[in-house]
């Protein structure tokens, strides 16, 4: 039996896996909210606190 709930446990982590690896089209806003200079995520509308200015 608790074979039987690990080995399940573990089908649903890989399972999980692979849907995180999916590419959706909302990703690549993310990537465009980091900013150029130093790689931070920028967070509101503000400049980076580098003090690199928004593009």
């Amino acid at each position: 039996m608790l074979m039987k709930i690990v080995s399940l446990f573990l089908i649903a982590m890989v399972v999980l896996a692979m849907f995180g690896k999916l590419r959706y089209p909302g990703q690549q806003a993310l990537a465009n909210a980091k900013c150029q200079s130093c790689g931070r995520f920028r967070i509101g509308k503000g400049p980076c606190a580098c003090g690199a200015k928004r593009k």
